[in-house]
């Protein structure tokens, strides 16, 4: 099959095309740091050919979610440098994936400040999980210019920390309603100004984010994660197939690894206007780097996809929750065990790190 070929992502070599993607788990303590049970985490799941950390914060105005990690500080980057050394010793790759929540935080949980985005538009429909329970999303301050370039500044300093911490490469959260999606989306980006009103515009922010991580980590460690068709976070493009297309083409001008291209979810219907397009068939053709498809796949699907040769891996996110073993259970057609809802975000070790191995 496939799912366990051996493969190459920049310069790095990959035992499966099986990727365990990104996911938000809250277990960090209150300064940003990983500890023991993140060490146990990632290395009960380093069977997968490539390892993507859950998001980490570039700054402490990145700062969205709480006892989410950070990559900012010595005591952070020394925090995850274990992390990486276990993963590597038990044959694991491991890359970093860099995240600005934008808009998606709240000042209670940003020492009283408001979050940033392009444009003063809070996010409706639905509400943030703070460290107080949920609470509806504030009118962001829109950023300055000079806050923009000091964002994207700090982009690539947590890309040169993420080196130093040991990390395979980074990845530029731009997924998922995070800042960089924000600045792509009408509804998050009406500004007038070089980083908005136009397509060209409000692409500009990914374009320079991008640019900046390559130029300060080298363009084989770079990668990208992105979602065209995904409406999560109130983030609503006018024109996501013309947005998307122009980004991509851009992308193909510039060198580094690998676009993570994110499937649309069943649980956030795209808005009308969109197309029926399939993502990884529609922009995937389209993209020049190496492509992971990512989000609601199983072994069946994901083998599928890999058949059609657009994506040269498979990014799977709920089933390595309860499954640390996956690939080992794809090879033996194992029945694969369900995650405890209620312990996804924030907790201890139950429903993090103690879910047992299929021979167990």
């Amino acid at each position: 099959m496939k799912l366990f070929e051996k493969t190459q992502l920049g310069g790095v070599n990959l035992k499966n095309r099986i990727a365990m993607a990104a996911m938000t788990r809250g277990r960090t303590d209150i300064n940003g740091l990983v500890g023991d049970m993140a060490i146990e985490y990632y290395t009960q799941r380093a069977g997968a050919g490539l390892l993507f950390t859950e998001a980490i914060r570039i700054s402490e105005d990145a700062t969205g979610s709480p006892l989410t990690p950070g990559i900012f500080t010595g005591q952070q980057i020394e925090a995850w440098k274990k992390v990486t050394a276990a993963v590597h010793d038990k044959g694991g790759v491991i890359i970093a994936q860099l995240w600005h929540s934008g808009r998606m935080g709240h000042s209670i949980d940003r020492n009283g400040k408001l979050p940033f985005a392009p444009s003063p538009l809070p996010i409706r429909g639905m509400q943030h999980f703070t460290s107080q329970g949920k609470k509806d999303y504030e009118i962001p301050k829109e950023m300055t210019i000079p806050e923009i370039k000091q964002t994207i500044m700090d982009f690539g300093q947590a890309a040169k920390n993420a080196i130093v911490a040991g990390f395979d490469g980074v990845q530029l959260h731009a997924a998922n309603g995070c800042l960089p999606n924000q600045f792509l989306a009408e509804s998050a980006n009406q500004r007038t100004d070089a980083y908005g009103g136009n397509i060209p515009n409000n692409t500009r922010f990914v374009l320079e984010v991008m640019e900046e991580l390559i130029s300060a980590v080298g363009s084989e460690k770079v990668g990208i994660k992105i979602s065209p068709f995904h409406p999560y976070g109130d983030v609503i493009l006018d024109n996501p197939s013309a947005t998307y297309t122009y980004l991509i083409e851009e992308f193909n001008k510039l060198e580094f690894a690998h676009v993570e291209l994110m499937r649309r979810s069943p649980f956030f219907p795209s808005p009308e206007h969109y197309t029926a397009d399939n993502e990884i068939e529609f922009f995937g053709r389209k993209i020049r780097q190496t492509v992971i498809a990512n989000a609601g796949y199983d072994k069946a699907s994901g083998e599928a996809e890999l058949e059609k040769g657009i994506a040269k891996l498979i990014s799977f996110g709920k089933l390595y929750i309860a499954n640390p073993d996956l690939p080992e259970r794809f090879e033996k057609n194992v029945a694969l065990s369900e995650p405890d809802r209620a312990t996804i975000y924030g907790g201890g070790k139950n429903g993090y790190t103690d879910y047992p191995l299929w021979n167990e």
